[in-house]
Formats: C-alpha cells, sequence, structure tokens
C-alpha cells in the first residue's frame, strides 16, 4: 500500500484549529527528516501492535530482530500497553459480549475536513460505549487527552465508520504514556463530538485548506514544517525583548505569566532557527556573520567487539554491571510477578513543584509550598 498521507491529519489537528493558515505555509517548506526520536516512536507501536494482535490471537509477525531502537524498556512499555488496552476489552466484554476491538484501525473523517483520515491505535466498541486509545512513547512532554483534538478526529472517523451499525452514547479518549507514567482519559457524549465536529473542526479545516484564517502561535508549532520561516512566530517571540532583562520583580503578574507561557517555545523557536541556518550553509548559502566549521566529537573504536575482545585477552573486563531502572524490572517479571514480589516495596515521592497552565488537568497542590520551601529557621 502507497505511502499516503491526508492533509488534514488528527496529528495536526490542534494546529490547523489554531492556526489554519499553516497548513498551506508548511507545504511550501522544505520536507524534513525523520528524527530519532520519531523512529523510535514508530518502533515502540509497531511491537504495541504485534503483542497486542498476539494476545488477541490475530495474525501478526515479531518485528523484534527488525527494530534498531528495541530495549528492555520499549518491552516493557509495549507490554503495559497491551495489558491495559485488554483490561479496557474484557471489562467491556463483561458488559457486553459482542465488544469490537480494533488494532490500528484506519478511520475517514473526510465528512468534517476534505480528504482527512488517520489511523488510530487501538478502538474498543462495546456496550454503547467507544474508547479511542492511543500510544505515546515520547516522554519529553506529558500528552493529556482532555478535549484532545487528535483523538477527537480519531473520534469521528471511528464514529462514521461504527455508528450504523453501533448504538454509541459516550466516547471515552484515553492516552497510554508509560515512560513518564502519565495515563489520561477523557469522556464526552456523542451528541458533544459531532457538534466539535461542526463548528470547531469543519471551519478551521475549511480555511485551512483555503490558505485562510489568521496565523497564531503556541505549543502548537513544535511540529510545524514551516515553524523555521514563520513570521508570525518570530515576531511573537521577539516580542518579548521589550522586556529588556528587566528584574523580575519589576514585573507586573501579567507581564510575568505572558513570559512563562513563552520560554520552552521561545528556545525551541531560536533551535528551528538555528538548524534552518546551518542546513542553509550546508546548501551552499553565505552567511555574512556565521560560517560552517568541525564541531567537537568523541573517539570511538572503529570495531567494539574486536576491541572488547583484546581488553578480555589481556587479563580485563570491559563491561559494566548495571542495574535494571524499576520500569526495567517491571518488564524482565511480568506486571503480575512484580506487584507479588515488589508491590509493598514502590514508593512514589512527590514531584518537585512546577507552574503548568490552568488548563492541565491535574490537580493544584498548595500544601507543596511547605514541603519544598527552603528552611528559614
Amino acid at each position: 500500500m502507497p505511502d499516503v498521507h491526508a492533509r488534514f491529519s488528527p496529528s495536526s489537528a490542534e494546529r490547523l484549529i489554531h492556526c489554519p493558515p499553516s497548513l498551506r505555509l508548511g507545504e511550501k517548506a522544505e520536507p524534513e527528516e525523520t528524527s530519532e526520536y520519531a523512529q523510535e516512536g514508530t518502533e515502540a507501536h509497531t511491537l504495541c501492535e504485534h503483542l497486542l494482535k498476539e494476545r488477541l490471537g490475530e495474525p501478526t509477525k515479531d518485528p523484534r530482530s527488525k527494530l534498531s531502537h528495541y530495549d528492555a524498556e520499549m518491552e516493557s512499555c509495549a507490554i503495559r500497553y497491551r495489558d491495559e488496552v485488554c483490561g479496557i476489552y474484557e471489562q467491556l466484554r463483561l458488559e457486553d459480549p459482542e465488544t469490537l476491538i480494533s488494532v490500528e484501525q484506519r478511520v475517514d473523517f473526510s465528512e468534517y475536513a476534505d480528504n482527512a483520515f488517520g489511523t488510530s491505535d487501538c478502538i474498543v466498541l462495546g456496550n454503547r460505549h467507544l474508547y479511542v486509545i492511543d500510544f505515546k512513547y515520547g516522554k519529553g512532554v506529558p500528552v493529556s487527552a482532555v478535549e484532545n483534538p487528535q483523538l477527537k478526529c480519531y473520534a469521528l472517523g471511528a464514529y462514521l465508520a461504527f455508528g450504523p451499525l453501533y448504538e454509541i452514547d459516550n466516547i471515552t479518549l484515553f492516552i497510554y504514556q508509560p515512560r513518564i507514567s502519565k495515563f489520561s482519559q477523557f469522556t464526552l457524549t456523542t451528541e458533544e463530538l459531532l457538534t466539535w465536529g461542526e463548528t470547531v473542526l469543519k471551519p478551521a479545516a475549511d480555511k485551512a485548506l483555503k490558505g485562510e484564517g489568521e496565523f497564531s502561535c503556541g505549543s502548537w508549532c513544535k511540529f510545524c514544517r514551516a515553524r523555521n520561516i514563520c513570521r508570525k512566530r518570530a515576531e511573537e517571540y521577539l516580542a518579548l525583548a521589550k522586556y529588556d532583562f528587566a528584574p523580575p520583580d519589576t514585573l507586573e503578574d501579567d507581564e510575568i505569566e505572558d513570559i512563562i507561557g513563552k520560554v520552552s517555545q521561545i528556545k525551541d523557536w531560536a533551535e528551528d532557527v538555528k538548524k534552518y541556518a546551518l542546513q542553509r550553509a550546508l546548501e551552499g548559502h553565505k552567511w555574512k556573520k556565521w560560517k560552517i566549521v568541525e564541531g567537537r566529537s568523541n573517539r570511538r573504536f572503529s570495531d567494539e567487539k574486536e576491541a572488547f575482545k583484546k581488553v578480555e585477552e589481556a587479563g580485563f573486563d570491559p563491561y559494566e554491571r548495571k542495574p535494571l531502572t524499576l520500569t526495567g524490572i517491571e518488564g524482565l517479571l511480568g506486571k503480575k510477578k512484580f506487584a507479588e514480589l515488589l508491590g509493598k516495596l514502590v514508593i512514589k515521592p512527590k514531584g518537585a513543584p512546577t507552574l503548568v497552565p490552568v488548563s492541565d488537568e491535574r490537580e493544584e497542590e498548595p500544601n507543596l509550598r511547605e514541603i519544598f520551601s527552603p528552611n528559614t529557621d
């Protein structure tokens, strides 16, 4: 099957809803190479699919030998994802023996955006309840299921596919992000989903495909192909120069909140500009104040196996013994055995306090001030 990509895909929904003209601008930018992180995530999804199909008795081929990023952590995360999905499936089957489960389900929601489709990691449907389950292997940014546009697009596609055959009253969007122990879910009614599709998704998709609407900057810029050349993004972050490195205690509350909300985005933007400038230089562009030089590198063996063999022949041990992480041990023992042997020894300390937007689904923790405040005695 050819590698076909939708112009308005579920993964780009949040960006295109907030910034419709970024679609056209991005199509003018040069295609990007797949990053190591993206490749790692793709491989983790492949393993998840295999383990889930294997458990369900569906035809599948073990992909492990072909996964370049495969390790104990990936195995453990994939196993826990499989167990979580099967737990949801089995619970619904107790309520409804006709419960349906579909792995890597392609869904089409072109009714709301021209030529719009995608592939949902897993869909479970039973007892008039639809679950849209998404596996996230990344550990850099927690992803919330609350009002998540990507999962809503999958849900719309699933509803259009299965709605004529099954009664669906409620939809639960579920994100499983095991590397940072982030498990988020959000439930809405079918009516609420369809209203969102008509009043939010459809108008935004129409503007995006026509190249209309206003540019808008935010966290959604991170995966935009036009992020390096977008003037709106540059104007947004350069506007912070008006504070001129003022001492924090001289700033107004709204100014501080404005700065906090853009700190990480400014860092990402600066790195994007730098990468873009380097790529232009590598293509032959001459910058007036910058030049290309060879960066630092670390020594390595041309043949690691041969080097280690010689070290061993000399009477030394070239290997260091490191303990497995908690996640690695859980993968080694399996979830059930881990709980039996070590469950009482597992603790989860309080995380250090951090500021997040009020839209974050976590409850505010005012007591953290007492736990982490410096001792003034």
